[in-house]
């Protein structure tokens, strides 16, 4: 049977367990990279494939999950080499078995984050990923397999890496919290909607949690998903006392069992399992049945953190666009983002679900400015995108560089418009508004709009867009020229909705152009579209006329239950009408810019209050409260990780003019004090302490960044010569604890007055006491206070 037949049929497919597991119990030493052995010791690899086949596993992943250009810099063999030799390991165990198993190229995170949290680039990204996966697939791998992902940007990155570049079936699974978020708030929501538009033949979740924590989270993607679901979960958490995992195979199996009457077709395990594990799954599946889940799909799109279902009417923000605005147009000449970015702001703050984003300007180069605004709009706001453009290169720039499921504005029934864009649609995974014209123009009548309509969803069903990501224009006419037109275009839209079953979009605005007090045209228009179905609206969400209608249509239409959301925006309604309507940006607080991440707009604000106000002032009664309640919504769940560092880089430009102006007076250091920081001897993972390092670094704090892998004597030297009061150890394996243990040790030693705090995916705060740290610190907000509390 080939791999194409196993991914169609409805049976169970078994995945192998732990390969890191395995390692350790054969005696893999501290800080050994474990995809080294597929080189210098290949038949314990191969073994170990082995061992999991003859347990049941259909599918093995390679050993090289941290084999990339990155992980791999300056041990002495190159990509090429190792991940060749991983594929001929597993292949050889295939053979060796006589069984009939397949080949997945194991890929796991690069281990930097990605723009805007990190430094490295989506295309640096993207030929990292590249790099493996053409080897991988030279080198006789039957599928891919992108795992314990928690960037939805970096899945994005590996996945078209893979699609571009091989012919290879791609599964993707990423790894969650009990939140049911990843550790950068990616939801289980946008997870799906975005690798499910991307097309990949599998997705799920594996390692972090146990088969028990991970059994709700599986449910909610068996009841939105209609794409085959992965789940490899861990054996629980280890017990860092005596080294074991909490679940044995009889209860892990017991769980896969409940996961798989979900309809999870590909299972196996994550850290702790064993060929047992997969053993006892396969005898406990033996005689059960693949329930196949055919959800249907829905209308959504997405950010990263932030999924908008289209299933009831959603208002799409038109500001962002040159059209008819004269200060908009100079502001994308002059590449003023900060002002872009008041104006997402803006919409946001004013109910815009979406954002449409034109930049189309002959002046400029669209495709390049529009890969700079969706970029930093992502970077401060995680409202869902539409782009915007009649450029292709622009449409394809904006559509690769958003982290997510967009919408395109737009197709329409020219054959040339439907050659360019549906198949860029369907690429990114996007949803699609097509526009009911063509050649000929706009109809004059509903049965014509709803001719073009059909030619458009019919064309997009062909390629393999669904139904439920076309959105249909009607298109609005101005009354004052037609006056008919308006009645047609309501037509058309109920029509659509009818005959078609497809979600309809409209601009509204256009509609009154030409007559005076136009907001009430509109209002009544968009009130009339509502009513035949209408699900998106193009409006200017800060005038409130409009907002208005839509709030008190969702009330009568039974979308807004018991008025709730009503009564919320309204409770203070006199008070409200006799300010101004929306605030622009111009009147927006230091607080404010610095929990938005506006960088510029923080800037500017520092240099203003420096006139009244003394550096120190300004750091402790400004920018330390705004930070602090920035944590204190992190630590609620009401923001993520992404908005987290956002606002941390915002005031990071205010502590850079603080810094000068001390400077430029021959001042004293405004430094809160020095910490040194380090991943544990024989830790390679650094992603966490430089997500602490950027946060405590925005509170004031000096750095002493020694890296990953380190030395317990150059922790300790570096303590000593720069007489740190506060010392910051990271390790996230297992078999790194120990490392961290006897630095710790080492500390006390030669470094008694110095405090030192702890953090790490394995640790637990018990553990962290039993090996003598004074704090641990489950996340940055809490280094943060522990460095309040021993600095100041």
């Amino acid at each position: 049977m080939s791999i194409s037949e196993v991914l169609k049929n409805s049976k169970f497919v078994i995945l192998d367990g732990a390969m890191g597991t395995m390692l350790q119990k054969s005696g893999l030493k501290l800080g050994e990279r474990p995809e080294i052995l597929n080189i210098t010791n290949q038949d314990s690899i191969t073994d170990i494939h082995l061992m999991y086949i003859n347990s049941g596993a259909d599918i093995v992943y390679t050993n090289t999950f941290g084999a990339n250009a990155h992980k791999l810099e300056g041990i002495g063999y190159s990509v090429e080499e190792v991940v060749q030799a991983g594929v001929e390991a597993a292949k050889k165990a295939v053979k060796k078995s006589g069984k009939k198993s397949y080949v997945a190229l194991d890929i796991g995170p690069i281990g930097e984050l990605l723009e805007p949290n990190g430094t490295l680039s989506f295309e640096e990204a993207y030929d990292i990923f590249k790099q493996q996966m053409v080897v991988g697939e030279e080198s006789g791998a039957d599928l891919i397999v992108i795992e314990t992902m928690t960037d939805l940007y970096e899945v994005k990155a590996a996945i078209l890496a893979a699609k571009e570049n091989t012919s290879l079936p791609v599964f993707c699974t990423m790894t969650f919290e009990k939140n049911k978020r990843t550790f950068t708030g990616c939801s289980l929501e946008a997870f799906a909607a975005t690798v499910e538009g991307l097309g990949v033949d599998a997705f799920g979740i594996n390692c972090s949690l146990g088969p028990d924590e991970i059994f709700p989270m599986a449910k909610v993607l068996s009841e939105i998903s209609s794409t085959p679901l992965i789940v490899k979960a861990n054996a629980g958490l280890p017990n860092l006392n005596t080294g074991k995992y909490d679940i044995d195979e009889n209860d892990y199996a017991v769980w896969a069992d409940k996961i798989a009457q979900l309809g999870v077709k590909y299972i196996g395990g994550c850290c702790g399992t064993t060929p047992d594990y997969i053993s006892k799954i396969v005898e406990i599946l033996r005689d059960r049945t693949l329930k196949i889940n055919r959800n249907r799909r829905r209308s959504v799109v997405c950010s990263a953190t932030n999924v908008v279902e289209i299933d009831e009417i959603k208002i799409v923000g038109e500001r962002i666009n040159p059209t008819g605005k004269k200060r908009f147009k100079q502001a994308l000449i002059e590449n003023d983002l900060e002002y872009i970015l008041g104006q997402v702001i803006e919409q946001t703050d004013a109910g815009a679900h979406i954002l449409d984003v034109n930049v189309g300007l002959p002046e400029i180069d669209e495709p390049r400015v529009m890969t700079d605004v969706v970029k930093a709009i992502q970077s401060i706001s995680d409202v869902p995108l539409q782009i915007d453009s009649s450029d292709y290169r622009a449409l394809e720039n904006g559509l690769r560089a958003y982290n997510g499921k967009p919408l395109v504005n737009s197709v329409n029934g020219e054959e040339k418009s439907l050659k360019n864009v549906l198949p860029l649609v369907k690429k990114y995974g996007a949803g699609v508004i097509g526009l009911t014209l063509d050649e000929n123009g706009i109809p004059p009548t509903a049965e014509g709009r709803l001719e073009i309509a059909k030619k458009i969803m019919d064309e997009a069903i062909s390629i393999g867009i669904p139904k439920e990501d076309i959105y249909i224009d009607c298109l609005t006419l101005t009354v004052s020229a037609e006056q008919k037109g308006a009645r047609e275009t309501l037509r058309a839209i109920e029509l659509v909705k009818n005959e078609l079953g497809l979600k309809t979009i409209l601009g509204v605005s256009n509609i009154s152009f030409g007559l005076p007090n136009r907001e009430l045209i509109n209002s009544t228009f968009l009130t009339m579209a509502m009513q035949k179905g209408l699900d998106l609206a193009i409006i200017n969400p800060n005038i409130s006329s409009m907002c208005d209608v839509i709030s008190a249509f969702r009330v009568l239409n039974l979308n807004d239950r018991d008025s709730e959301e009503y009564v919320e925006r309204y409770a203070n309604y006199s008070r409200e009408k006799a300010s101004s309507e929306t605030r622009s940006t111009q009147d927006i607080t230091i607080e404010e810019a610095i929990s938005k991440g506006l960088k510029e707009e923080t800037r500017n604000l520092t240099i203003e209050l420096l006139e009244k106000k003394s550096e120190l002032e300004i750091i402790n009664d400004k920018l330390i409260p705004a930070l602090d309640q920035v944590g204190l919504r992190y630590e609620k769940g009401e923001i993520f990780l992404p908005q987290l560092i956002k606002s941390a880089t915002a005031s990071q430009e205010a502590f850079e003019v603080i810094k000068k102006r001390i400077a430029s007076v021959g001042g004293e250091s405004v430094s809160k004090g020095k910490i040194v920081m380090a991943t544990v001897k024989g830790d390679i993972h650094d992603i966490g302490k430089n997500i602490v390092k950027v946060i405590l670094e925005n509170y004031g704090y000096q750095i002493i960044d020694l890296g990953r892998d380190v030395d317990i004597q150059k922790v300790v030297d570096a303590v000593i010569e720069n007489d740190v009061k506060l010392v910051g150890l990271s390790a996230l394996m297992t078999t790194t604890l120990k490392s961290m243990e006897d630095t710790i040790k080492s500390l006390r030693k030669n470094a008694p007055s110095c405090k030192i705090m702890v953090g790490g995916a394995v640790l637990t705060e018990e553990y962290a006491m039993k090996i003598d740290a004074d704090c641990y610190c489950k996340d940055a907000k809490k280094s943060v206070e522990y460095a309040k509390l021993v600095l100041g």
